[in-house]
């Protein structure tokens, strides 16, 4: 009995053990951050004459503030140490709530800034990419745009990026689509490049 209560016993200390360690691992890694902002509804204009059909696209480029969809946020020292010289790519992808098979959904980038702080020697960031309406998948990630940064990475480097305002557009609106109400959330997410 006492063997089975020693073995029970390093398990134990093991299990803890891994846990705490575990533990410190996740407290010391920080989160990168995309704050969004705003919300676009098309505006759509009813058929009112047999034979019409409705111009097919239609964006959000004309919004403007609460309406704009607009990215910012901020990449932590410990990711910008783990990326390196690869640097981090906004990428999205939207969740239907209903959606149309038949409706397309892209987005592009206009503007938006970027700035590094901290001890960084001859550090350079900016933000490419983006700039032409890129088609959004609901089954995988796409690229939005890239965050590339340069320099000698010292201490406390933190990278802040905002004002990337997302124009958004709807293609294949058609009569031959049920009428109805259709919606779709687009997630940003962002990773290494």
């Amino acid at each position: 009995m006492k063997m089975n209560s020693f073995f029970f016993t390093k398990i134990l200390i093991k299990r803890y053990l891994y846990t705490f360690i575990l533990f410190v691992i996740c407290c010391s890694m920080e989160a990168q951050v995309v704050n969004v902002s705003g919300n676009w509804t098309a505006n759509i204009p009813a058929i009112t004459e047999a034979g019409n059909n409705y111009s097919g696209t239609y964006d959000n480029s004309t919004n403007t503030a609460p309406n704009q969809i607009v990215l910012s946020g901020s990449i932590p020292d410990s990711v910008i140490k783990l990326l390196s010289s690869s640097g981090a790519k906004i990428t999205m992808r939207y969740v239907s709530n209903p959606w149309h098979s038949s409706l397309g959904l892209s987005a592009k980038r206009v503007g938006g800034t970027a700035s590094i702080s901290g001890l960084c020697l001859g550090c350079t960031v900016s933000i490419n990419g983006g700039t032409t309406y890129i088609p959004i998948s609901p089954a995988t990630d796409v690229t939005l745009s890239t965050i590339t940064f340069s320099g000698l990475l010292g201490v406390g480097n933190h990278i802040t990026y905002s004002g990337i305002v997302v124009n958004t557009q709807v293609s294949g609106v058609s009569v031959t689509i049920p009428a109805s109400t259709y919606s779709a959330r687009i997630v940003f997410t962002i990773v290494a490049n």
